[in-house]
């Protein structure tokens, strides 16, 4: 039986975290853990949430993704922001149902046809889930920054239905954590997720 990789788009503030870690039974999804070369947050750790890395990983290492979410405010001599999900972080952890929580849809597209390409899309359903953005989106990315250009390039971030279509990807579930909204689809994808465990 196929597992479910489950794509989590949203944009800061739209509760993907929340769902993930408050919302979902324990242990029954993997949340994939990307690398990234930008500065720990205030309660970051190493691989908590992210493997921070040097720009020369990312030339070097096997990556599923690969995303450079600073290139918008980006000036010569500035720290590129680099994320992507090495791919033995996936080799891991196949045969667990997985989570890949990212902003833009363009970077589910990419480790969908990362799983295309290596033959692993035999083992996995494909669910994309549409977090709303809160009406107060630039209050929390906001309160959020806490580094030089946070703001700014939280700012240019973007998620919405033709983000989507761009990237070629259909919305399962259409949800808002914040406000208690969850998509009764989703719901019932989850209770036979559990009732398979």
């Amino acid at each position: 039986m196929k597992k479910t990789l489950l794509f989590c788009n949203g944009l800061s503030g739209s509760g993907k975290t929340y769902f993930i870690h408050k919302t979902l039974p324990t242990g029954l999804f993997y949340n994939l853990r990307s690398a990234t070369t930008r500065p720990m947050r205030d309660g970051e750790s190493e691989g908590r949430p992210y493997f921070f890395r040097d720009e020369a990983y990312f030339d070097s290492a096997p990556l599923a993704t690969r995303l450079w979410v600073n290139r918008a405010v980006w000036k010569p001599g500035d720290k590129k922001w680099l994320y992507g999900v090495p791919e033995t972080e996936i080799y891991e952890h196949l045969g667990q149902n997985l989570i890949y929580d990212v902003i833009e849809p363009q970077y589910s597209r990419q480790l969908i046809d990362w799983f295309k390409k290596n033959g692993l899309d035999a083992h996995y359903n494909f669910h994309v889930a549409y977090f709303l953005p809160p009406i107060n989106h630039m209050n929390t990315v906001e309160s959020r920054a806490n580094m030089p250009n946070d703001t700014a390039v939280r700012t240019f971030n973007t998620c919405d239905p033709a983000d989507f279509a761009r990237a070629g990807l259909d919305i399962d579930y259409i949800l808002r954590p914040i406000d208690g909204v969850y998509d009764p689809y989703l719901i019932r994808h989850i209770d036979n997720l559990i009732k398979q465990r």
